[in-house]
């Protein structure tokens, strides 16, 4: 599985950005999928996660503000952001966790597979 985060730059407090994550490879193998970010100097965070199914959880910072969604069809991981603040600055990473030819290696927030992020500054 390979991911691809996109969408990243600098807005204004206030406003809004949609990150994207290309999902290649055996996407068939894929059951649950998130957002992570992580802050400047901080560790990651989740920020929101979906299922196979479609069920959502959200970070209680983001709830009511962020949006996650995936386009089955189009094989990609979308996350609406509104109302951003200065605390989302981050760079925010997308993931995948698989049923079957897991990589070797530590799991991260039980993921698998990890894009190499994108960055999210909100300036005030």
């Amino acid at each position: 599985v390979q991911l691809v985060e996109s969408g990243g730059k600098v807005v204004q407090a206030g406003g809004s950005l949609r990150l994207s994550c290309a999902i290649s490879g055996n996407t068939f193998t894929i059951t649950d999928m998130g957002w992570y970010r992580q802050p400047p100097g901080k560790e990651r965070e989740e920020v929101a996660r979906i299922t196979r199914g479609g069920s959502t959880t959200y970070a209680d910072s983001v709830r009511g503000r962020f949006s996650i969604s995936r386009d089955y069809p189009g094989n990609t991981l979308w996350l609406q952001m509104s109302s951003l603040k200065p605390d989302d600055t981050a760079a925010y990473y997308c993931a995948a966790e698989v049923s079957a030819e897991r990589p070797l290696g530590p799991r991260t927030f039980g993921m698998d597979y990890w894009g190499k992020g994108t960055l999210v500054t909100v300036s005030s």
